[in-house]
């Protein structure tokens, strides 16, 4: 691979990064919100990196050691693996100018249908929900009222919750409104999911807002292990996806 492929490698894989950084949204499909500024510097400098190569190369800046690595290129194919290596980075300017991977969805949240992931931050530290209104919440601070909470804060309690349509692996009749959760990125995140109950199910992996009451478990204790609270829903509105999509 010459120096001037390596350097446009450099070019496209900047340009890509600052373009869904700086033109775009799609970068809150892969990290949370606050790592925008990180991936600008990164983007800009790999970006510069490749421009100033591309410009020395067109120049002939490189001089004689150019001519001489050229030599060197024809002369011996010992290092062949090595540049071929180097084509891999462009798979990601591929996959962000033609495919655009979606955020995670219903197939991930699938994936973990044994579970309904406690949120990272549950506490039993709740503040009381208002009587006769809606209370709208994200699906990690209800789960972590219905679970963590001891003063059992969400009984009778009506709540909005938003997030996407998830069909139950295991129960026939079952959907869920599920979420991914994320620490820093995509590759972190685990499925937050409520069971959605007295409500025909939306279309798969379509958002919705959903407002309902928790259903309290019959026994009046946690559930051992990680499982999915229940919803007794009274309404069930399509919305648009959102630009953060995840918690």
């Amino acid at each position: 691979m010459s120096r001037l492929t390596q350097s446009m490698i450099l070019f496209l894989l900047g340009g890509a990064v600052l373009r869904i950084t700086m033109l775009s949204t799609t970068y809150l499909n892969y990290v949370k919100p606050g790592f925008r500024p990180f991936l600008i510097a990164a983007g800009a400098v790999v970006f510069v990196l490749g421009v100033i190569g591309v410009i020395q190369e067109w120049r002939g800046a490189a001089g004689p050691d150019h001519a001489a690595d050229s030599s060197n290129h024809h002369e011996g194919h010992d290092h062949g693996h090595a540049p071929r290596v180097a084509w891999l980075l462009v798979l990601p300017v591929f996959a962000i100018f033609l495919i655009s991977p979606p955020a995670l969805g219903a197939f991930s949240a699938k994936s973990e249908e044994a579970t309904a992931q406690m949120p990272v931050a549950a506490l039993d530290a709740y503040s009381a929900l208002p009587a006769g209104k809606v209370t709208e919440m994200t699906l990690g601070e209800f789960i972590g009222r219905a679970w963590g909470d001891s003063s059992m804060s969400l009984t009778g309690r009506q709540v909005k919750l938003t997030g996407f349509v998830v069909k139950s692996v295991k129960k026939k009749d079952r959907w869920y409104v599920a979420r991914i959760q994320i620490a820093c990125c995509a590759a972190d995140g685990i499925a937050l999911k409520v069971a959605v109950l007295g409500q025909a199910m939306p279309e798969e992996d379509s958002w919705v807002e959903v407002i309902g009451t928790w259903r309290e478990p019959k026994s009046g204790k946690t559930p051992v292990g990680m499982v999915a609270p229940e919803l007794d829903a009274v309404s069930v509105a399509k919305i648009p996806a959102p630009v953060e999509p995840y918690e």
